[in-house]
């Protein structure tokens, strides 16, 4: 059954649609930007293209006026309904960074990686994948430009840390950046208890500190009014928002070199980041049931990998 949830409306031409990745609510999203060229910021898997199709709908557009589809990178969660999605907006070029371009054409090597981390779950939240024809394809990398309005030019920016084919796109109208995974992810579901709390992600195979840290600094030095997360919504804390998942970033290291240090692996990686998110929350008054905890124990599950990864790697 299709949910109901009307687009959230950031400001008279930026949407969000909520795409309930995971099947749940303010999880991954997807930005529609209402330029005289139409043009979307992620897909999610492929699951969320119905909820794109009908907030479209919802805001008045048809499938054909989408112009372009921009990823922030290629993994299933933010770009899974890539090839789903372009085969019913017929006008439309799926805008992605360099190094996704082959796997959007060929999405065996993907799907598998994704399989290997989510098992038994894989069909169920990222079917179908669906090979995107090249020339749909519009590659853009670090100093590009695509005018998609009379007074309006998106700048991308090579953003590595969470991956190495990453894009974080900016917008000079609103003087915001749509930031991917790079700048972590924003717990939307803590916002009413008037908690604020955007994590690392560092999952794996290119996770890399060093890369988010300096990725996170180009943001800081931009000055920005507004981060669009992939995971989740807009801020207009920019300035507290960078510095908390800086913070953390150092905190998830800490943690995960201590471990390797000891001999153990992810599990422990995982449990003790848990323990640490617990105390910090229990401060801001977050209960230990709050529903939160489903998302980011699972972020943990997932990031400890890559933590874990990181430090493997260097020492080979």
């Amino acid at each position: 059954m299709q949910r109901e949830k009307d687009p959230i409306r950031l400001d008279n031409r930026i949407h969000l649609i909520d795409g309930f990745d995971l099947d749940v609510s303010n999880r991954t999203g997807i930005y529609v930007i209402n330029e005289e060229n139409l043009t979307l910021v992620e897909t999610g898997p492929s699951p969320s293209v119905k909820y794109i199709k009908a907030g479209l709908k919802e805001l008045g557009h048809s499938l054909d006026e989408v112009k372009y589809i921009i990823l922030t990178h290629i993994h299933l969660d933010h770009a899974g309904g890539a090839g789903l999605l372009i085969r019913e907006c017929p006008n439309a070029k799926i805008v992605v960074h360099p190094r996704g371009e082959r796997h959007l054409i060929d999405p065996t090597k993907l799907a598998a990686g994704a399989r290997a981390v989510y098992g038994e779950s894989f069909s169920e939240l990222f079917d179908p994948i669906i090979p995107v024809a090249a020339d749909r394809l519009l590659i853009k990398g670090e100093g590009d430009t695509l005018e998609i309005g009379q007074d309006c030019m998106l700048e991308f920016w090579d953003t590595p840390g969470h991956a190495k084919h990453h894009l974080s796109i900016y917008d000079p109208v609103s003087n915001g950046m749509f930031t991917g995974d790079t700048a972590g992810v924003r717990y939307e579901q803590l916002v009413p208890n008037g908690v604020d709390l955007t994590l690392p992600s560092t999952s794996p195979n290119h996770f890399n500190p060093n890369d988010m840290e300096a990725s996170i600094n180009r943001f800081r030095e931009k000055n920005l009014d507004r981060i669009y997360y992939g995971h989740f919504g807009m801020t207009e804390k920019t300035v507290e928002a960078l510095n908390q998942v800086s913070d953390w970033l150092d905190v998830f290291m800490e943690v995960g070199e201590q471990a390797i240090i000891e001999g153990r692996g992810y599990d422990t990686v995982s449990q003790r980041l848990l323990e640490k998110i617990r105390v910090y929350l229990r401060e801001k008054g977050i209960d230990d049931d709050h529903e939160v905890y489903i998302l980011i124990n699972l972020d943990l599950q997932v990031g400890s990998l890559g933590i874990v990864d990181y430090f493997k790697k260097l020492k080979q």
